[in-house]
């Protein structure tokens, strides 16, 4: 009973300690619900309007495009500039653009040329968003409860997970997908009420900032990253794990509307399973107090196993349970995988480190959502995620071995967990 006391007093850490993380949790609520209606109400419109799977890694190159694009300045943007304001604009930014989609759509205009759109742009301003909310979270917390902090907000990304897809499926068989982009836009508000209302005196200090200019600042973040060797391997597995493995926005709506011959309320619901997955495995990671390079390993080996199983399925049952198992994987990675990028990198760099990683992590995903939509076009979703599910085996292999070298890698990786290195090798 001691042990799990301490577990539950350690998994809400950050919440009971600091007032303007309560703040900015509270408003994550509401905002990252809408958020997830939202993605699964596009995915859906898109489908709707084509009927082709390719239309869908479309709408994903149109999302995640702009990270090839601009993916490596955006981490100058997060260190040159105070963080809660930047924050504060970007999500103004997509607010807006929310309420465009939801206007275009409800009035029955709506066109995909414009979902592409608006898709795109919004995709400009959560490039900007993402170095500078997590660059934000070090400074809500502190570096002491920033592992505890990461795996409370992935916590609360799967929360919503779970929430805001069965909602938007709902919503959608209700009233159509436009109330989604509506509620979306609305739930902002929350989040930017939150921002508004910190104690700016309390956030954390930054040490060694300056103010990078866009060029420099963005080879120094670069060079940084690719002089540390565990950054290194934890952005190359990013890369090509998420291109392939965890490119589920693709895959689930193919997935229910063409192998399961389902509505938009199973594909709310299957949607949901993968994200109570994810939150299980977040609200897990939450108890632990540092990154372990063999839950990163462990995630993505697992995440892999999962797909393949869920390749030849035609049971919505036995889907959803193995998108559940797949969801545990996949925030075991990712809590873990995000701490360890933050905890490595020092204050002056770290957002530039961060835009590093998040380009790794959404840059060549629009590259692999139209193979992947191709994929699922000649073979089914069967073989969408038999491909799926070996690339992320082929990851975890590799990046076992290359944890597992020799000596001056061990040393480099220490940093995240000396333990799991040996284990690895």
């Amino acid at each position: 009973m001691t042990l799990i006391r301490l577990a539950g007093r350690r998994t809400f850490a950050s919440l009971r300690k600091h007032h303007n993380y309560r703040l900015y949790f509270a408003g994550q609520i509401t905002s990252v619900c809408g958020t997830w209606m939202q993605n699964v109400a596009l995915y859906w419109l898109i489908l709707s309007l084509t009927h082709s799977p390719v239309a869908v890694g479309l709408l994903s190159l149109a999302r995640f495009g702009p990270f090839t694009l601009l993916g490596l300045f955006a981490g100058v943007i997060a260190d040159r500039f105070d963080n809660r304001r930047t924050v504060i604009v970007t999500q103004g930014v997509q607010m807006a653009f929310s309420a465009v989609l939801a206007a275009v759509t409800l009035f029955g205009a709506v066109r995909p040329w414009e979902v592409y759109a608006i898709a795109a742009l919004t995709g400009i301003a959560v490039v900007f968003d993402l170095p500078a909310r997590q660059n934000l979270t070090v400074q809500l917390v502190g570096r002491s409860e920033l592992p505890n902090a990461v795996a409370l907000n992935s916590s609360l990304f799967n929360l919503a997970r779970i929430v805001g897809p069965a909602l938007a499926g709902v919503v959608i068989a209700a009233v159509g997908s436009g109330w989604c982009f509506a509620i979306n836009s609305a739930s902002f508000l929350a989040v930017l009420a939150g921002l508004l209302a910190m104690r700016t005196g309390e956030l954390y200090a930054l040490r060694g900032r300056a103010r990078p200019s866009l060029w420099h600042g963005a080879r120094e973040g670069l060079a940084y990253t690719l002089r540390t060797r565990s950054l290194l391997v934890l952005i190359a597995i990013a890369a090509f794990v998420v291109s392939f493995s965890f490119n589920v926005n693709v895959l689930l709506p193919v997935l229910a509307k063409q192998t399961l011959h389902a509505g938009p309320a199973t594909f709310g619901i299957i949607s949901s399973c993968f994200g109570a997955g994810a939150l299980v495995g977040a609200l897990v990671s939450a108890a632990r107090s540092q990154p372990r390079w063999r839950l990163v390993l462990a995630g993505t080996g697992v995440f892999g196993l999962a797909e393949l199983a869920i390749a030849p399925m035609h049971s919505v049952v036995l889907v959803a349970a193995l998108l559940f198992v797949c969801g545990v994987a996949f925030t075991t990675y990712t809590s873990s995988a995000n701490a360890a990028v933050q905890l490595e990198a020092p204050d002056h760099l770290r957002g530039r480190v961060l835009g590093v990683y998040f380009y790794a992590w959404n840059a060549p995903a629009p590259l692999a959502s139209p193979l992947l939509g191709w994929l699922c076009g000649v073979g089914g979703t069967q073989l969408g995620f038999l491909t799926a599910g070996a690339c992320a085996l082929v990851a975890m292999s590799a990046g076992a071995f290359l944890i597992g070298r020799p000596r001056r890698v061990r040393a480099e990786a220490a940093p995240l967990d000396e333990e799991a290195v040996s284990a690895a090798a």
